[in-house]
């Protein structure tokens, strides 16, 4: 008989925040597959737990799947766990859920800590409906893309940040959406916790030498269609492409569109995308 993968959520900064379900968990499987085993170890040295810890990490994780399956196969229970937080968001583990279902391993998710929910219940910012991104491309140009075709989404909208990546962040964030209303969480459960609330034009005026790390809660698109067509026709002719890309439109309807929305020629268009190649 198979084993079992439990997905475990684990602190996030307090070790405090995980959970007795959690600790049971851990203390009972047989292996405990981790994102940094040097960092889970803390951990577990902090519960009084001695277990066989397996690296499996971004780069690796393929190449691990098959040997902790093999071992669920074989009957032992693993544990999978991240840095901190809830496994697989924004973190390794992915691939090796598909593989379990794909042999019919049976899976428990163990809930616990989420960075994203906890910035989002204390950001005064609508929780009805939200759209979780995760972390934006590195490249401006690229990140400004992503964020164009996120331009007229009314659900507030969730980024993870690095702080050496938030003032370009918040900036291309200004550019693209506008100055909207944004909160933003730092080192979520840690001693040095904090909120700022504002609009996005005013927290990059007052915000210095960020440190730790960052989660974006920006309100959704409020404008109305037409605003937004003439957001896009300010932008550059890449910009306005990847908007409409990224919404899954084909190459010919996005020439229409970019030419009806910037009042041109769609042979002006499409030989100027031809040009670019």
């Amino acid at each position: 008989m198979s084993g079992i993968l439990y997905l475990v959520a684990t602190p996030i900064g307090n070790l405090d925040d995980i959970t007795l379900r959690a600790i049971k968990i851990l203390e009972s499987v047989d292996y405990i597959a981790a994102e940094d085993t040097r960092h889970t170890l803390k951990l577990l040295n902090h519960l009084n737990i001695s277990k066989p810890l397996i690296s499996c990490y971004k780069e690796n994780e393929l190449i691990k799947s098959d040997v902790l399956i093999s071992k669920l196969k074989d009957g032992k229970n693993i544990a999978l766990v991240s840095d901190a937080g809830t496994p697989i968001i924004s973190d390794p583990g992915e691939e090796l859920v598909h593989f379990a279902i794909e042999n019919n391993i049976k899976i428990v998710p163990i809930p616990g800590a989420c960075a994203l929910i906890a910035a989002l219940i204390a950001s005064g910012i609508s929780a009805k409906e939200f759209c979780f991104i995760g972390f934006l491309p590195a490249k401006n140009k690229e990140k400004k893309n992503k964020l164009f075709s996120l331009y007229d989404i009314d659900k507030t909208l969730i980024f993870y940040e690095a702080p050496h990546k938030l003032f370009d962040t918040l900036n291309c964030i200004s550019e693209v959406f506008g100055n909207r209303k944004i909160a933003i969480a730092r080192e979520l459960t840690k001693i040095h916790e904090d909120f700022t609330y504002g609009y996005v034009d005013e927290i990059l005026q007052n915000i210095s030498n960020p440190k730790g790390e960052y989660v974006l809660i920006v309100e959704g698109n409020k404008n109305n269609n037409d605003e937004i067509v003439q957001k896009l026709a300010s932008s550059s002719l890449e910009e306005h492409f990847a908007f409409y890309k990224n919404l899954g439109y084909s190459k010919k309807d996005i020439i229409k569109m970019i030419a009806k929305d910037r009042n041109l020629s769609k042979n002006d268009i499409y030989q100027y995308f031809l040009n670019e190649r």
